[in-house]
């Protein structure tokens, strides 16, 4: 498999060496000529100098042939517009790193496929270390071919949850509103910009977006294994 990364950054990097060591082909993009040098000599694998929310210089890392496209500079900025480019590319999977939550809304409703705040992940789970809960619990609950789906509700999307066009089999299993948590039941009503999450399997991804009536630029996160 090929993985594209726009930033080489240490998580970057890290991944890059467990990815060669899993033999698969990673190409690493960075505008900082000076790292592009020192990281030739400690990894072995395609280098690219220059802006990876560019167009052109992602044309040249042959977008229809990679398997992810990971941006992950330290600017959420360049992250956002780099994945968006990307997807515009054909990169058929996009990994988008945030570190300012308030982006995470806008990210849901640009239709990023999977957009990772490390800071939050890394605080929740250290806070659930103190508090005896094991963090990856979760993780081991969700396997074969259960995927996650969420969606920023529109005017259409108002009212009663029950009447919500969803194939089977999948449900609703709950809602952010105004950064509250809330697990519905069949009588919650949804409301318009409410974060909708839904699980079901992963085949039924595509009729997720034509039954609800949403185009490419709704968020979908598989939790297959």
């Amino acid at each position: 498999m090929k993985a594209i990364f726009v930033g080489a950054s240490s998580t970057a990097l890290m991944t890059a060496h467990t990815l060669l060591s899993r033999n698969h082909e990673v190409i690493i993009i960075d505008n900082d000529k000076e790292k592009i040098d020192s990281i030739s000599t400690e990894i072995d694998c395609g280098l690219l100098h220059g802006d990876g929310s560019k167009p052109s210089l992602l044309r040249e890392t042959n977008p229809q042939d990679a398997d992810v496209l990971y941006c992950l500079t330290g600017h959420d900025q360049t992250n956002i517009i780099a994945s968006l480019v990307g997807r515009s590319l054909g990169f058929s999977k996009v990994i988008t790193k945030i570190e300012d939550p308030s982006y995470e809304h806008i990210c849901i409703e640009l239709g990023l496929e999977a957009t990772i705040i490390p800071s939050r992940t890394i605080g929740h789970q250290l806070a659930d270390i103190l508090e005896g809960r094991d963090p990856f619990e979760l993780s081991t609950m969700f396997r074969y071919d259960a995927s996650f789906f969420s969606f920023v509700a529109q005017e259409k999307h108002a009212g009663p949850i029950h009447e919500l066009p969803l194939p089977k089999p999948s449900r609703v299993i709950c809602i952010y509103r105004n950064e509250t948590l809330i697990i519905p039941d069949d009588e919650e009503q949804i409301q318009l910009d409410d974060e909708v999450v839904i699980i079901g399997h992963q085949k039924n991804l595509e009729a997720l977006h034509d039954k609800l009536g949403l185009n490419t630029s709704n968020n979908q996160n598989n939790a297959s294994d």
